[in-house]
């Protein structure tokens, strides 16, 4: 479903006009140096070093482009290449985001109510969990059937795991997008398959829920002796370092930052509607969308697979600080924290999924394997009468039988932009070339009046390292 709003005029981003682009540019050297000196006893790994260089390379015009040309008036456009992180990069995390929001809509979702159930761990588990890709499946999965059970019937799930909070500390939760219902009959293939919908939740319902998923999880990692509430003193690498200082905020190299949020609770509480938490556990099930509200349900699709952070959240101080925008204020009113850039490039690496570390995961009727799944999904003759009555339509306003989406389609579909619109002309441009030798660049850039410069990395700042004052004398040894 595109849009509504009126049809916007395509202008290329510039990432290295923004202020994540050149914290990360300006610190990534300063960074490598002060491990390799051993000033910081961290390790930054191989897949995340690849997405923090790679993101410097992303929307970078002296890096490669496509030309488009108009086929009517011959005006040409170029679109630089884009990194195809999986960690922070808000262009290639919000296209991922933009696309599996189409895809699930128009063929995986039946038309029902979706209800989100968001679970956070305590801060005790979290640098584990965030380490141990299976062991937080395995908790997930405890999680997803039971709140199953609490539908009853046959239901199904979308689980997504968002990897940090709004001010980027290292925070593995799980995002379940549930069908707000469950289904009954089915139980052949003749069998008519009948939707009934969940009646009206209530809070304690949301508390009950937690109680039973926390009780099964501590049974499960008892019997296993897989973790501990003195998780957090397991022996300890440069690796475990980083991601623990990630998690807790409050030291170096991913801290400190000031406005932390108040501790977590301890026992069972209701601070608000629809939102449970105990023993550090937070449970929220407040966000619904209805069965016919088509702009809600991807609202809230995109909303679980968001990017971890957007570039207007981050902007940079006179003394050189970095400051993040929160999404919601702390309790105790805080809007917005400052750290130092080393702190915030730590938080970026630990934001970046290890490999096999999967992120998006289906459940009951929705999983990959179930019969259910055919059979509810989206009717394809629904989507073949749609593209019979668009037969005059372009290609990118058609509906996909298939699950890959081309960039000029999402950027039509979520911001109202048509790229392959002439400027100059009613035709439409089409794919001419991709160029990625360097003579060709600068020869094409330069005839085209735009930028031929490739942003270097500033080179290492050396010992302290920091900006932050604080952290200045920390590290010469003075008090603070």
């Amino acid at each position: 479903m595109a849009p509504s709003r009126a049809q916007a005029t395509y202008v290329r981003r510039c990432p290295e006009r923004t202020a994540l682009y050149e914290v990360v540019r300006d610190n990534l050297e300063t960074l490598y140096g002060a491990i390799d000196d051993g000033a910081l006893d961290v390790r930054v790994g191989k897949h995340a070093r690849k997405e923090l260089e790679g993101y410097l390379e992303c929307g970078v015009l002296g890096r490669g482009f496509a030309r488009l040309r108009c086929g009517e008036c011959k005006e040409s456009r170029v679109v630089a290449f884009s990194c195809k992180g999986r960690g922070f990069c808000p262009s290639c995390t919000g296209r991922r985001m933009c696309s599996t929001a189409a895809n699930l809509l128009e063929h995986v979702l039946p038309r029902v109510a979706l209800r989100q159930w968001v679970l956070t761990f305590p801060f005790r588990w979290r640098r584990r969990l965030a380490q141990d890709g299976e062991l937080l499946g395995a908790l997930s999965r405890i999680f997803v059937s039971t709140v199953q059970a609490f539908y009853g019937g046959k239901t199904g799930a979308m689980t997504v795991v968002q990897r940090t909070s709004s001010d980027l500390r290292l925070n593995p939760h799980l995002h379940v997008v549930f069908l707000d219902g469950s289904y009954q009959g089915g139980t052949s293939s003749d069998d008519e398959i009948v939707w009934r919908e969940h009646g009206h939740l209530q809070t304690r319902d949301v508390g009950r829920v937690l109680e039973a998923a926390l009780r099964r999880m501590h049974r499960w990692l008892r019997r296993r002796g897989a973790l501990t509430d003195d998780a957090e003193a397991d022996e300890s690498d440069a690796e475990t370092n980083l991601a623990a200082s990630a998690v807790s905020g409050r030291a170096p190299p991913a801290g400190p930052q000031w406005g932390l949020p108040p501790l977590e609770p301890t026992t069972l509480a209701y601070d608000k509607p629809l939102c449970a938490s105990l023993d550090g556990f937070t449970l929220h099930a407040a966000t619904r969308a209805g069965a016919m509200d088509g702009a809600g349900r991807e609202a809230l699709l995109r909303y679980v697979l968001r990017p971890p952070v957007a570039q207007g959240r981050i902007s940079q101080k006179s003394d050189g600080l970095v400051r993040i925008t929160l999404k919601r204020a702390y309790q105790d009113g805080t809007v917005a924290v400052e750290m130092d850039p080393l702190s915030l490039l730590c938080r970026l690496a630990t934001s970046v999924p290890p490999p096999r570390f999967h992120t998006v995961k289906y459940a009951g009727v929705l999983a990959p394997a179930s019969p259910w799944r055919s059979r509810i999904a989206p009717p394809k003759d629904a989507v073949l009468d749609a593209s019979a009555a668009n037969e005059n339509a372009n290609d990118d306003d058609k509906p996909r039988r298939r699950g890959y989406r081309p960039w000029a389609e999402l950027l039509k579909r979520t911001f109202a932009v048509d790229v392959l619109a002439c400027p100059k002309c009613t035709g439409r441009m089409t794919l001419l070339a991709f160029v990625t030798e360097p003579k060709s660049i600068h020869r094409l850039l330069t005839a085209l009046g735009e930028s031929t410069e490739v942003p270097e990395r500033s080179p290492s700042r050396g010992h302290p390292y920091w900006k932050s004052t604080v952290l200045r004398r920390r590290s010469l040894g003075h008090a603070a």
